[in-house]
């Protein structure tokens, strides 16, 4: 079998000029910015493992926090959560079918399938929207939590035997004596931050040692638990958002450009491309996200 021993000369070799790989440079660019953000990502979700394993006694389950669904008032955890990520997960499949389009140089595919892109990536918005807004408003049912003004994170629960809460806008019924009255006449126990039920006498120990009601949650007081546990759902899932809000924009400009005719005349539609690495970027950064902070 013989050898290819085909010389190039030094000017050659040396010469400069030529890509190291077979890709564009507007491609290459984008590998460099994924990567980059990659890390960032990487680092948000390294520093939510690490808080979970130091307050893993007190950090609350993602089950009793995201179990809303529209339209019910069914306990249904997570499943929501799991509903954004199929949606998600279909429009990267829609981004492919659309890139797959654009190298048979298929105009009315590509619009067709970038449209159904933008309109998951919209969808996902929306149903990001409402998630955070229910987070925020918090549980109005179930229990009531209560927390200690010197001690933010020290949250506990009055859990009730039926489906009541007395959670009061008005401020006309002191909240606490309703607990306290609940709790004395076996109607309601109190549960602490590690999952603990305590004794009648601790509980009213508790509720009367300036203990306020919480309801919702902010980067200060969590109904659920840890204010740190509020702080992390809010940067992570917020700083994925943004970037999901970017691609769909990306996308759209994109649309409208193949919709004028801009890539028919280039004769190539490698911006799909690239803007789908982009968006199979955020697609698979979401599955960590929903892996480390939903699941586990």
């Amino acid at each position: 079998m013989s050898e290819d021993k085909t010389e190039i000369s030094s000017k050659e070799a040396w010469g400069g000029g030529v890509s190291p790989v077979k890709t564009s440079y507007g491609k290459q660019m984008m590998w460099f910015f994924l990567v980059s953000d990659a890390l960032t990502f990487g680092a948000l979700l390294t520093a939510l493992g690490f808080m979970k394993h130091k307050f893993e006694d007190v950090w609350p389950l993602c089950e009793d926090v995201f179990y809303h669904f529209p339209g019910t008032h069914t306990h249904l955890p997570l499943m929501y959560v799991a509903l954004m990520t199929f949606i998600l997960i279909v429009s990267s499949v829609t981004m492919v079918m659309a890139v797959e389009a654009g190298h048979r140089l298929d105009k009315n595919g590509v619009i067709k399938w970038l449209a159904a892109t933008v309109v998951g990536g919209l969808i996902f918005l929306g149903s990001q929207a409402w998630e955070w807004d229910t987070f925020i408003r918090g549980n109005e049912a179930q229990s009531t939590a209560f927390i200690l003004p010197s001690d933010n994170e020290n949250v506990a629960h009055v859990r009730f035997a039926d489906d009541h809460h007395i959670f009061n806008e008005s401020g006309e019924i002191n909240p606490v004596e309703l607990a306290i009255e609940a709790i004395n006449s076996g109607e309601a126990t109190l549960e602490l931050a590690n999952r603990t039920t305590v004794s009648n006498s601790d509980a009213i120990k508790f509720l009367k040692n300036n203990a306020e009601q919480v309801q919702g949650a902010n980067m200060k007081k969590n109904e659920y638990g840890l204010p740190l546990y509020a702080n992390f759902f809010f940067c992570i899932t917020g700083f994925h958002g943004f970037h999901v809000f970017s691609g769909v924009l990306f996308n759209l400009i994109i649309l409208v450009q193949v919709m004028k005719g801009t890539y028919d005349k280039r004769g190539h539609f490698e911006m799909i491309e690239k803007t789908g690495l982009y968006w199979h970027f955020i697609d698979l950064v979401w599955v960590f996200v929903f892996t480390f902070f939903y699941l586990i």
